[in-house]
């Protein structure tokens, strides 16, 4: 199959097309960076380099495809970062209709059923219904738990303060995702031809203060606690980091979605038949080399 793959050498596009070149697909990867050429022909795979935002390159991409993995870079200091995820989906949407690709996968996020309130991701609720309207085109939403490495932006805090903290927390239940475990589903997905509108990823279950506890034992702080925050500390916090204000806003409206369980009741009924093999455990193993250097 001729498979395209958006994301660059990314925390999930690289494993992904490492797994789709061992099965023997031609895999193409899109990358904004002429600086990851070179890694992106290392790996096997043809580089087309440009913006996913650039409907006319997206369509020159995508001819001859079979299928194509869709996400959408970060830019959280985008102006208006739901019309961001618009221009991405729209883009997307148009190349697919354009060259009649015919399998889409889609990286999208828990939440995204939400049409608002969710803050940073409410842009991949937009994405998601763009890609339902495309006719005889079979989609799939991944929609991916709380990925681990967003534990790592823990370390400064652990390092100043000694303790863990956000204004979730407690009982608070995580689905937690390793980019591997995301990987290992597209790859799965893409090689269908066709497959479930929704497909939840997760690789555990567990609370914030689990989170803290078994990060705490693997970098010798069994002690470590997860403490939550009131919305007026997190906005002081996170102003203190130079943080722009809007982007505050939406970062606070998705932590209040995970503390009220509202993000949670889509996953809840859609909850994966099997958690992928990464457990926290095996994540607090990273997490303790990283904060060791």
């Amino acid at each position: 199959m001729k498979i395209i793959v958006t994301g660059s050498v990314g925390n999930v596009s690289k494993p992904l097309t490492e797994a789709l070149l061992q099965q023997g697909h031609q895999v193409t990867v899109i990358s904004h960076s002429s600086d990851k050429q070179g890694a992106i022909v290392a790996l096997g795979a043809t580089a087309a380099i440009g913006s996913v935002t650039d409907a006319d390159f997206l369509t020159s991409a995508f001819a001859g495809a079979d299928a194509v993995y869709c996400m959408v870079p970060p830019h959280f200091t985008a102006p208006d970062n739901r019309a961001y995820y618009r221009s991405v989906g729209a883009a997307y949407a148009q190349a697919v209709q354009a060259t009649g690709v015919n399998r889409v996968v889609h990286l999208s996020t828990w939440g995204a059923d939400l049409p608002s309130g969710t803050g940073l991701i409410v842009g991949s609720h937009d994405i998601e219904g763009l890609l339902n309207q495309l006719p005889n085109v079979s989609v799939t939403h991944l929609r991916a738990g709380y990925i681990y490495y967003n534990l790592l932006h823990y370390q400064g805090m652990i390092k100043a303060a000694g303790f863990m903290g956000a204004t979730f927390g407690g009982d608070d239940l995580l689905p937690l995702v390793a980019p591997v475990d995301i990987a290992a589903a597209a790859a799965e997905e893409l090689t269908r031809s066709s497959g479930p509108r929704v497909r939840y990823v997760a690789s555990d279950e567990r609370t914030p203060t689990e989170v803290a506890r078994v990060l705490g034992e693997a970098i010798g702080r069994p002690d470590l606690q997860w403490r939550t925050f009131t919305p007026e500390q997190g906005y002081a916090g996170l102003s203190q980091q130079q943080m722009p204000a809007p982007v505050i806003a939406q970062l606070l409206e998705l932590n209040a979605a995970i503390h009220n369980g509202s993000i949670w009741q889509g996953y809840a009924q859609h909850r994966p038949a099997t958690l992928g093999e990464v457990k926290l455990e095996n994540f607090a193993q990273e997490f303790a080399a990283a904060f060791q250097k």
